[in-house]
C-alpha cells in the first residue's frame, strides 16, 4: 500500500504555515507524498460554529500571549523565518482560489510557498488582489491564468464545496492532516502524523 497524506490548509492560519514548513522533512523521512487540500476558513468556522484561537481567546491576554509565543517557539527551534502578519486576520478567498486552480499543476509548490511567505514571512496584504498579483509575477508563475481563476465562479463555488467536503471529513479548523481516515489537527499533532504513518507502513 503506498501511504500519502492530505494537508488541508488556509493562508490566513499562522499554524497553517508552520505545519507547511515542516511537512516535507516529514514526508521524505515517512516516504509519502502530500497531497494540499485548500479550504476557506470562513466557510468550515461557519458551518461547525467555530472560530481562530486568536479571536476565541481575544479577551484573555495571558491565553493570546501563550498562543504567540508558541508560534515564534515552534519556528525558532525549528529555524524557520515567521512574522506576524501585521494584517491578521486576512480575507484569504482570492489567495485560496488561486491555490485551488494550482492543484495539480507542475507549479502548485511554488504558489503555495510563494503565498505563505508573502504572509507570514514578508508580512504583505494578500486580500489585496493587486498584490497577491505581485506575488505570483515575482515567482514567475502565469499570473493571466491565475487572475481569471480566481474571478471565476466555477472556482469559487469548488473552493466552496471543497471546504464543505473538509467539514464532512470532520475539519473543524486548520492545519488537518490525513493519514487514510485518521486526522489530526494543529501543528503539534505531527508528531503523532508520523507515529501513525510508522504504525501503516
Amino acid at each position: 500500500m503506498t501511504l500519502s497524506l492530505d494537508f488541508v490548509y488556509d493562508f490566513g492560519s499562522p499554524n497553517a504555515f508552520l505545519a507547511h514548513k515542516v511537512l516535507p522533512d516529514l514526508s521524505r523521512r515517512q516516504s509519502v507524498g502530500i497531497r494540499n487540500v485548500p479550504v476557506l476558513l470562513s466557510v468550515i468556522f461557519k458551518a461547525t460554529n467555530n472560530q481562530s484561537p486568536f479571536q476565541a481567546f481575544a479577551e484573555n491576554r495571558k491565553k493570546s500571549a501563550y498562543l504567540t509565543h508558541d508560534l515564534h517557539r515552534f519556528a525558532r527551534r525549528r529555524g524557520l523565518n515567521f512574522h506576524m502578519s501585521p494584517h491578521f486576520p486576512l480575507n484569504t478567498k482570492f489567495a485560496m482560489r488561486g491555490a485551488l486552480f494550482a492543484m495539480g499543476k507542475q507549479w502548485e509548490k511554488e504558489y503555495i510557498d510563494a503565498v505563505f511567505d508573502a504572509v507570514w514571512v514578508h508580512g504583505q496584504k494578500i486580500d489585496d488582489l493587486n498584490v497577491l498579483t505581485d506575488v505570483v509575477h515575482e515567482r514567475g508563475l502565469p499570473v493571466r491564468k491565475i487572475r481569471e481563476a480566481v474571478a471565476s465562479p466555477d472556482t469559487k463555488q469548488r473552493l466552496k464545496d471543497q471546504s464543505k467536503e473538509a467539514v464532512r471529513r470532520g475539519v473543524f479548523g486548520v492545519p488537518s492532516v490525513f493519514v487514510g481516515s485518521e486526522m489530526f489537527f494543529g501543528k503539534n499533532s505531527l508528531g503523532n502524523v508520523e507515529l501513525e504513518l510508522s504504525r501503516q507502513a
